[in-house]
């Protein structure tokens, strides 16, 4: 990614990973380190949370649908900085007792666990906060980022993301269907992948509806096919590798993929949905190889 908006077509993958990774947490650092002297270990444990090893595949999703519009990278530094204090807010609390009370994320102990529990709900609301206080403040013309402001807000709302939490917490212990399982996780896990793509697309003004529509078939299918292979991941996966306990979701009852279709049904389902993203990416031009790559990338992951 250059400064002036797109990729170097001689770039690989990894390369184009490491660039967005680079930028973003660049910009996280910016408005993490903020004068907020009011209450420090908070800060600490927001600094914590989002700087914990992860790969950062919500702001790469922004910038590589930048790229594939023919964008500005620095239009969406922002957009993809706040879209990853968002993600970042949902793991802690996911990660909470009354949630799904893990002990370990990317390798480490939880931010309730490295803090207590008061300090670890209230670094995801700052969190959550700071993410709209940085899209308010983003180099945009001021309808657009009201426009993004809700977007974002739908996405990780009850529309969106916690409607979707809340399903599935609700859905533990109960046998369900592939229909009522895809709902969980259109909401839980597809609509701020959704909306990542939605809004670096948005930072160039000269995007269009037809582009619009392609990446949000786009979205919508790796935004699926990212939370089958988490499912796949729970049951084939490692501890160690995947930096968090492996078989936590069977523990807790809750319906996965290869609990309902099988292990190959389910390994199946998410290469099918690989080929369904990518062929909506066919009328973008060589500008949409990142996105290529990672809806290859979200199937093939290890953790």
């Amino acid at each position: 990614m250059t400064s002036n908006s797109t990729i170097d077509s001689s770039a690989t993958f990894a390369d184009f990973l490491d660039l967005c990774q680079e930028r973003v947490n660049k910009r996280l650092h910016y408005w993490l380190s903020q004068p907020r002297s009011l209450a420090p270990t908070l800060l600490e444990a927001m600094h914590y949370a989002t700087f914990n090893g992860g790969k950062r595949i919500r702001p790469v999703l922004v910038y590589a649908a930048v790229n594939a519009v023919g964008g500005a990278a620095e239009a969406a530094d922002d957009i993809a900085a706040a879209l990853e204090m968002v993600h970042s807010y949902s793991l802690v609390h996911d990660d909470l007792p009354a949630m799904d009370n893990d002990d370990l994320r990317r390798g480490k102990p939880t931010c309730h666990i490295q803090f207590d529990e008061a300090t670890a709900i209230l670094a995801g609301d700052a969190l959550q906060c700071l993410a709209f206080e940085v899209i308010s403040q983003a180099p945009l013309p001021a309808e657009m980022r009201i426009k993004m402001v809700e977007i974002l807000a739908r996405a990780s709302g009850t529309e969106g993301m916690a409607g979707g939490q809340a399903l599935d917490l609700a859905a533990e212990g109960r046998t369900l269907n592939l229909e009522e399982l895809e709902n969980i996780h259109a909401h839980k896990t597809g609509s701020l992948i959704q909306a990542s793509v939605q809004l670096g697309a948005m930072t160039h003004p000269e995007t269009s509806a037809r582009q619009i529509t392609g990446l949000d078939q786009f979205a919508q299918a790796i935004g699926l096919a990212f939370q089958v292979q988490d499912d796949i991941l729970d049951i084939i996966g490692s501890t160690q590798e995947m930096g968090k306990t492996q078989g936590a979701d069977h523990a807790l009852g809750k319906a996965t993929y290869p609990s309902i279709m099988g292990l190959e049904a389910a390994q199946a389902l998410a290469r099918d949905l690989c080929t369904q993203a990518i062929t909506a990416l066919s009328p973008f031009d060589e500008r949409a190889e990142p996105l290529r790559a990672l809806a290859h990338y979200i199937v093939t992951r290890t953790h």
